[in-house]
């Protein structure tokens, strides 16, 4: 049975990753994980324990030492129209010298999408994020949350069945990042794609997740624990489910942080 036939968006299978050329050093190891088509998926766990790399994996930017990534139209090998990405770095991905609205009809552009369907695609989506108002200014006139919200819009409107996002509000001052976090809660409703997502605030883990994966920490990382989120949507950070479930995933993170530092500590010298 294929991967679209069980309704997979996307398949790690023995996933290993070595960044030191062969010499053992391993940051990944074994590691096997399966995203299905529409969920909100998301990633916590320690630092370099390598959640960043597995969006590039799946993005194709990045290569795995041992394994394979799949999604419906087969191994990925390369950056494809069915994957996006928003970086958490909100200067970077916008041209300067092009209007939001420029922006945002960019990649309908490269598609080769007809000016006007380019035109009423960007805003739409404009106004779906709420910048139908800003569609004539530059990047240098927007704000970061600002900025952010072209970049969601430039990457929806391509329409990828799969949208990798890495940390994309860290960052934006809290009431800002707040904002964004409910918004792309709703768009992701809205729209129906799958969402890769990887953050270190466990409060956002929580608010935005179907489920949540827990990375053990480093070397030869991998899953360490698998959270279902049942709660509905939109969420109450206060409410007891929400509070239990957001300690029991601190409580993993925690014992692989204590790992780290107990790996890293330097043992004192004795009199």
């Amino acid at each position: 049975m294929t991967g679209a036939e069980r309704n997979e968006a996307v398949s790690f299978r023995d996933i290993g990753i070595d960044f030191t050329g062969g010499r053992g050093d391993w940051v990944l190891r074994h590691l096997d994980l399966t995203v299905e088509a529409g969920e909100f998926f998301v990633i916590v766990g320690p630092s370099g324990c390598g959640k960043s790399t597995l969006l590039r994996l799946i993005a194709g930017i990045a290569d795995a030492t041992e394994g394979d990534v799949r999604t419906p139209e087969g191994p990925v090998t390369r950056p494809g129209a069915d994957r996006a990405m928003i970086f958490q770095n909100v200067d970077v991905p916008l041209m300067e010298w092009l209007t939001a609205k420029q922006n945002v009809e960019f990649g309908l552009r490269m598609q080769g999408r007809p000016r006007a369907e380019r035109s009423a695609v960007a805003d739409d989506f404009l106004r779906k994020v709420g910048l139908q108002n800003a569609a004539g200014k530059y990047p240098h006139e927007l704000s970061g949350g600002m900025k952010q919200r072209v970049q969601i819009a430039r990457v929806l409107a391509v329409s990828p069945g799969i949208v990798l996002m890495d940390e994309p509000f860290a960052a934006l001052d809290a009431q800002t990042r707040k904002l964004l976090q409910h918004e792309v809660s709703r768009l992701w409703r809205e729209e129906v794609r799958t969402v890769i997502y990887v953050t270190h605030d466990i409060r956002e883990a929580v608010l935005l997740g179907q489920r949540i994966a827990v990375m053990s920490a480093p070397p030869q990382a991998g899953i360490k624990s698998m959270y279902q989120v049942d709660l509905p949507y939109p969420r109450d950070e206060f409410s007891p489910g929400f509070v239990e479930l957001a300690r029991q995933v601190e409580i993993d993170i925690e014992e692989e942080v204590n790992k780290l530092w107990a790996d890293s500590a330097v043992p004192r010298s004795t009199r």
